[in-house]
């Protein structure tokens, strides 16, 4: 999960996103995100988290990726997640 940095609605908003569609969709589900808010856009496979919800998901188990200091990883996880949205992954 990245860090709430997107600004909208008032909120801040963060991705969550996983090694695979299933663990994505289970791990959202878990958070009570229907799966109706699944996006799987240019930004790649994921669902947008409000900053709230986004410390539940972290107390969930939810692995940080900062923007600021993961940047290898976040750019791996960003790849995968693209590649899931575009069928290419599992």
């Amino acid at each position: 999960m990245d860090d709430a940095v997107t600004l909208w609605r008032g909120q801040r908003w963060a991705h969550l996103m996983a090694d695979t569609l299933d663990e994505l969709h289970a791990f959202a589900a878990r958070l009570g995100i229907p799966r109706r808010a699944f996006q799987d856009k240019r930004s790649g496979a994921h669902y947008d988290v409000h900053a709230d919800l986004r410390s539940i998901a972290l107390a969930l188990g939810a692995m940080p990726i900062s923007r600021h200091r993961d940047r290898a990883l976040l750019k791996s996880v960003i790849a995968q997640a693209k590649a899931q949205g575009r069928g290419e992954a599992p």
